[in-house]
């Protein structure tokens, strides 16, 4: 053989070796890498909407964090005014009570100083009634004196 007919019977050879691998070898590498692009893409595209999720849900959880502490500095606050409201309350029925106190106290004292006048009164009327025996060397009847004793009681 010759080297043109053996080149050409290679070029037919090497024809048919390009036409067989682009009918049945190439279509399923490229679907393949066809497939593997799709799946890089879509790979891709689900990390960005998870970035995307994920920076969402942080802004939320930062949000939620900012309420709910918002929602604790509102509840100590209210805590601290109901606790000076109670303090209050309480100084306030404290006052109340001790004025009570204080005023019963009062009174009971008057009364007891009332008495005492009334006591003292009674031993004045007897030791006048005394020194008046003594002066007059005789006894006074408190019975038919009792006018005149009543009137030196309110005297006094």
């Amino acid at each position: 053989m010759s080297i043109n007919a053996t080149l050409f019977v290679q070029a037919i050879v090497f024809l048919i070796l390009v036409w067989f691998t682009m009918k049945f070898v190439w279509p399923p590498i490229a679907k393949a890498l066809d497939d593997r692009a799709m799946k890089i893409a879509d790979g891709l595209a689900a990390a960005d909407r998870a970035k995307t999720e994920l920076a969402a849900a942080d802004q939320r959880v930062k949000q939620e964090l900012t309420a709910a502490s918002n929602e604790t500095a509102t509840r100590l606050a209210d805590a601290e005014r109901r606790a000076q409201a109670i303090i209050e309350e309480a100084k306030a029925r404290a006052s109340d009570e001790g004025n009570k106190i204080v005023a019963a106290a009062r009174a009971e004292a008057e009364q007891q100083a009332i008495a005492a006048r009334e006591a003292l009164r009674e031993q004045v009327a007897a030791l006048a009634v005394k020194g008046a025996e003594q002066i007059l060397r005789k006894e006074v009847n408190a019975g038919v004196h009792a006018d005149l004793l009543n009137r030196l009681k309110t005297e006094l």
